[in-house]
């Protein structure tokens, strides 16, 4: 018996929208075999100085709503 089933090398909807990404995503993951995860280390918050945020970042941010309100 032959499978004539056929599956497009390319997205459903070329514009997109968040369902055909999903999708396109969703048939990928037989593709996609998970990699081994190496746990992060902690570091103690007493260890964490010295970081700088340009202006402009902290601007960018602020402007935000989902970050500045």
């Amino acid at each position: 018996m032959t499978n004539l089933e056929f599956h497009s090398p390319a997205p459903a909807d070329p514009d997109g929208d968040l369902a055909s990404l999903r999708g396109d995503c969703a048939r990928m993951v037989p593709h996609w075999p998970p990699g081994e995860r190496a746990a992060a280390p902690h570091v103690s918050p007493s260890r964490i100085h010295g970081i700088t945020v340009p202006p402009a970042s902290a601007r960018l941010l602020d402007a935000m709503s989902d970050y500045g309100d």
